[in-house]
């Protein structure tokens, strides 16, 4: 493989400069918002729970009756030769995405939108990860907010089928920004109960408990099962039950989880201060637990950044 001085990017087959990367303006990704998608975050440039994330990856495809074109283990190796490639262009305290976006393919209009009328559309690609963003949260934490939008109900798609159709999700937080440039967007299902946010999954710490959603109305994240897990290993104990904002604004902790920031404090809910308003120590542990699961102080890196 030639050594580029950009990151290259996997697009059907062929590895290209990032810059270089493209594809047709019919593709059911433009077209219909018809992909599926997988976002892997690396530690001390080695990827987490890769094999998970593509597990997770091949189930939305045969849901979405999609036929990538490649095995899972193909895609593996293909992601695994790409990350080798780039991550050298990475500062050495810095860490990346891996993505990975695949749609239908071709979309011609006609009586069938389903139809797989070409190969799949099969793409790649590592970006730089920059937490600058979520950094202050880590000590302060963030503000949670409920928008009036709902989230859309599983009987009408599967919220386990990771996707790139982010419509509803873009419009609620823009409801969010309005109260609160800075809050982070919590979705309700249409009976109220707390699902989940624009990326990740939602967790509380009340009556010596740590709560989160069913997967019923919330991705199945994996963020969220390394936290259920690394509670496990604490003695933290664990529900997985509804909850409604009655019992945010009355619980001790409260916290969000996703693949970038892997836990994100919320000491403020629609204006309230949750707890006592400040980082709660089950927060801490966890995420404690978690840089010293992956070697690498986590809140180090992010607050590095700003």
């Amino acid at each position: 493989m030639d050594n580029f001085s950009e990151h290259l990017a996997y697009v059907n087959g062929a590895l290209v400069p990032a810059s270089e990367a493209k594809i047709s303006i019919f593709d059911s990704a433009v077209m219909l918002g018809d992909t599926v998608f997988e976002s892997t975050r690396t530690f001390a440039h080695a990827p987490f729970r890769l094999d998970d994330h593509l597990v997770r990856l091949y189930r939305s495809l045969k849901v979405a009756r999609i036929d990538a074109g490649l095995s899972q283990e193909e895609l593996r190796e293909l992601s695994l030769e790409l990350l080798a490639h780039n991550t050298p262009l990475l500062e050495p305290d810095h860490d990346c995405w891996l993505v990975h976006n695949i749609s239908r393919g071709l979309s011609i209009p006609g009586a069938d939108p389903t139809k797989q009328r070409s190969g799949a559309t099969v793409l790649i690609h590592t970006q730089p990860l920059d937490l600058s963003d979520w950094a202050p949260f880590y000590q302060h934490g963030c503000h949670a907010v409920t928008p009036s939008s709902r989230a859309i109900p599983p009987q009408s798609l599967a919220t386990r089928i990771k996707n790139r159709s982010r419509m509803a999700y873009t419009l609620a937080e823009a409801e969010v920004k309005l109260v609160d440039p800075n809050a982070q967007g919590i979705l309700l299902d249409i009976h109220g109960n707390v699902t989940e946010n624009k990326g990740g999954n939602f967790f509380i710490f009340a009556d010596g408990l740590l709560k989160t959603p069913p997967t019923r109305n919330a991705l199945a994240g994996i963020s969220r099962q390394t936290v259920l897990e690394l509670a496990a290993e604490l003695n933290i104990r664990t529900e997985v039950v509804d909850f409604q904002p009655y019992d945010i604004y009355t619980a001790d902790e409260a916290f969000f989880t996703s693949t970038p920031y892997c836990i994100m404090p919320a000491t403020r809910f629609n204006g309230l201060p949750v707890g006592d308003g400040v980082v709660g120590p089950i927060t801490g542990q966890l995420l404690s637990a978690w840089s010293e699961m992956v070697g690498l102080d986590i809140v180090a890196q992010a607050t590095g950044m700003t």
